[in-house]
């Protein structure tokens, strides 16, 4: 009998591994990511009060572009770190959300950084 890995269980599986060992602050919150087939998100989080701070996604208005590629991840990238500037937000911990540090999350935290956040 072959047995098939369920994907989004064990994503779901990396991901509380990675979140056992980063944490966000007040001070230093958490840059989580999330990726679809269609799009890519981007939250920032304070993980003491439980509260996102600021979020931007391929979906936000004033987007344009594919999120389904590099450039439009590097674009949200971008966006997030022009949104934490605006709250006052310089450094941030990334959280790669249970996904490989490559493609679509790489480009987005490279635009995070070019953009001025500091992880």
């Amino acid at each position: 009998m072959v047995k098939t890995i369920d994907r989004a269980k064990a994503r779901a599986h990396r991901h509380l591994r990675v979140r056992s060992k980063i944490s966000g602050t007040s001070t230093c919150p958490r840059l989580n990511v999330f990726r679809s087939a269609k799009h890519i998100y981007a939250q920032v989080i304070d993980d003491a009060t439980g509260k996102t701070l600021c979020a931007a996604s391929s979906m936000s208005k004033g987007f344009e572009g594919s999120g389904a590629n590099v450039e439009g991840a590097k674009k949200v990238g971008e966006m997030i770190a022009e949104l934490c500037k605006k709250n006052g937000i310089e450094e941030v911990v990334f959280d790669r959300g249970g996904y490989v540090y490559h493609g679509r999350v790489a480009a987005l935290a490279d635009g995070a950084r070019e953009g001025g956040l500091k992880f």
